[in-house]
């Protein structure tokens, strides 16, 4: 009885592996870590601006930040404006709140992940 189930326990543990050998040759990859700096351009004007995304604290410039397989999210402490990043794209959307309604501006950013 101990042998068959070490048995299926070896199954199991090779299935396992083999899954996750599979999801990575399927282009899930890992995860970023660390930090890394991303260029971003506003496309009207041309100016353009650095962003630090900590994927292993969660956090873009010091603020917290909800990061995802698709988007980054966060808000910006200093001004209260709110960021949307898209993964795959690399569109940024930047909502300005006020008592007039708010503003959105987009912009574009160059991700290496």
């Amino acid at each position: 009885m101990a042998q068959s189930l070490t048995f299926i326990g070896a199954v199991a543990t090779t299935a396992v592996a083999l899954a996750g050998g599979f999801a990575l040759a399927a282009g899930e990859g890992e995860a970023p870590h660390g930090v890394s700096a991303v260029t971003c351009v506003n496309p009207a004007s041309g100016a353009s601006w650095q962003i630090k995304i900590d994927y292993d604290r969660g956090a873009v410039d010091s603020n917290p930040a909800r990061i995802d397989a698709a988007e980054i999210s966060w808000r910006d402490a200093a001004n209260g404006w709110n960021y949307r990043l898209d993964r795959k794209s690399g569109a940024l959307t930047v909502t300005l709140a006020s008592a007039t309604g708010g503003n959105f501006l987009f912009d574009r950013c160059a991700l290496s992940d």
